[in-house]
């Protein structure tokens, strides 16, 4: 998990660098659904067969295809206008959500003190986001929309849970988001030189490890014991976002990302102890 942490955050550079460049960001959420679901295949066939290259339930593995597609281009366009730790920061409110929206979707019971938690975190994002002292940035809007569409993309993936290995599942899920972006990006593409071939190239191998390595730990720890390692992303984002863009988060920040990990990490220990 602490290594998959440390490269993801590269997904984020990259895809601020290719912004930078002038490609549409519907054309970098095509390169990330597209290569990696053709380097995550291999990985697919080899624990699900033939079988593994046709989903079961294809209506229900597009909508969470067009989830996951809506949360990367809403955290791609957020890189245009923050920095990376900021909106990685604001994304942050993802557990929060996944924990109140739960009882509405899912059935699943939650007490007043998870209750307590979710309202505690909303105040760090508000402190993370300051709504009204320097005018909202529409970056912060695109964040926490992203983190908001990741949520229900795990609440339908927790319906599916233990259904299929977890590498055909995420093959599935790259494969429907790479046909849709592909139906998008036609009407924006632009011509991408040989170095941005590189990136994209790169963008789909990063995320494929990345998530081979987060499927690999849940094979050995439970969720609750590897959820609060998942923060440990904070500290690489803070490192490449200094590193290529020079951009490093106010100590506001810095608050309101404690305050929002802290909350989660008690979801965490409470679902424990709920069993």
């Amino acid at each position: 998990m602490l290594a998959a942490m440390a490269i993801l955050p590269g997904i984020d550079v990259i895809a601020k660098k290719l912004g930078q460049q002038g490609l549409p960001i519907t054309q970098i959420v095509w390169a990330r659904m597209f290569f990696g679901a053709v380097l995550t295949l291999p990985f697919a066939l080899r624990q699900g067969g033939v079988r593994a290259l046709a989903p079961v339930r294809p209506v229900f593995h597009s909508v969470r295809a067009g989830l996951l597609m809506l949360a990367t281009f809403c955290f791609f366009s957020s890189l245009k206008f923050l920095p990376i730790a900021d909106a990685l920061a604001i994304f942050f409110v993802q557990p929060l959500v996944l924990t109140a929206l739960s009882p509405l979707l899912l059935g699943e019971t939650v007490g007043p003190r998870r209750w307590a938690a979710v309202a505690v975190g909303f105040v760090g994002t508000l402190i993370i986001i300051r709504p009204g002292i320097a005018g909202l940035n529409p970056g912060s809007l695109l964040a926490l929309g992203a983190g908001t569409s990741l949520a229900l993309y795990f609440l339908m993936t927790r319906r599916i849970a233990g259904s299929a290995p977890a590498l055909v599942t995420t093959f599935h899920t790259m494969l429907i988001g790479a046909v849709f972006s592909s139906l998008l990006v036609a009407a924006v593409w632009v011509r991408p030189d040989g170095q941005q071939w590189v990136l994209f190239t790169a963008l789909g191998l990063i995320a494929a490890l990345g998530h081979y390595l987060i499927t690999r730990a849940y094979d050995f720890a439970e969720a609750s014991l590897l959820a609060p390692l998942a923060y440990t992303e904070m500290v690489t984002s803070v490192a490449l976002g200094w590193w290529f863009f020079g951009d490093f988060p106010d100590v506001w920040t810095f608050v309101g990302v404690a305050i929002l990990i802290s909350c989660a990490i008690y979801i965490s220990v409470r679902e424990q102890r709920a069993g």
